[in-house]
């Protein structure tokens, strides 16, 4: 099944990092966000993706076809320019396929556009510029047992404030910034059988306003409830975050270093 990640965007809101690079560049501990979601994927076996690039998009395929060179030894002989390349990583195993899908596409239509490169039944999707520590596994055993063309992961995110319990005048708890309790929003991390992409008509189209809503209406729409860590990085502040969480001992997203990340079902 491969993983298609919608990473051409303009990315307005983060202008400060998003003038000479795409949103999906921008770095969570020296790496860009695009390879800390890869590399959730890839901790669960999925490792064949189909990146959709629009917005400065020669800036992930130079970044992955310099690759090899930029995280392993390797040893070049001027003249001839042979390289020969030392060691080893763990992203050997990874293939991926860079589409161009425009500049201004919208996100359904840059589905639309790489639909021949989906050759399996059903696929995933999601977006270039959030991590969660979502148990793909989990996600898809739901998806399959639903039996729908496709499945939402919905989140509740963090408060931008904190959060008052108060008690005949007198505060009786403070949290700060804690999960909201109600309120669940789309988080990506999509599952589609492969029909779907019949039914979006062109580059006009978002995912979000053409087809998630056409599959809403005919009530073809699963969702899948994510309690665990979920954070998008639309704002500087966002991104601030999580660097901030990096340096942490335990990102929580970071599902593929040693240790326990099981997935909540509820």
């Amino acid at each position: 099944m491969k993983v298609v990640i919608l990473c051409g965007g303009l990315g307005t809101r983060l202008r400060e990092e998003t003038e000479f690079r795409p949103k999906a560049m921008v770095e969570i501990g020296g790496r860009p966000i695009l390879w800390h979601i890869m590399k959730h994927y890839a901790h669960y076996g999925y490792t064949e993706f189909v990146l959709c690039l629009g917005y400065k998009g020669d800036v992930i395929r130079d970044y992955f076809y310099n690759y090899e060179i930029r995280n392993r030894d390797f040893t070049i002989t001027l003249g001839t320019r042979e390289i020969e390349i030392h060691n080893n990583h763990t992203e050997s195993n990874w293939k991926i396929t860079l589409a161009e899908t425009g500049e201004h596409t919208l996100t359904g239509g840059r589905l639309k556009r790489i639909a021949h490169y989906i050759n399996s039944a059903r696929f995933m999707v999601t977006y270039g510029d959030g991590v969660a520590n979502i148990d793909i596994r989990c996600l898809r055993a739901f998806h399959e047992e639903k039996g729908m063309l496709g499945t939402i992961t919905a989140v509740r995110p963090s408060s931008r404030f904190g959060e008052l319990s108060i008690d005949d005048g007198i505060v009786g708890a403070f949290r700060e910034k804690p999960q909201v309790a109600e309120g669940w929003i789309n988080g990506g991390f999509f599952v589609f059988q492969r029909e779907v992409l019949d039914m979006i008509n062109g580059d006009d189209e978002s995912l979000e306003q053409g087809l998630l809503a056409t599959l809403t209406s005919s009530r073809q729409l699963a969702v899948y409830q994510h309690y665990g860590f979920w954070q998008c990085m639309d704002t500087y502040r966002e991104r601030e975050l999580l660097n901030e969480l990096w340096q942490g001992n335990k990102p929580p997203w970071a599902v593929w270093r040693e240790y326990d990340t099981s997935c909540v079902l509820e």
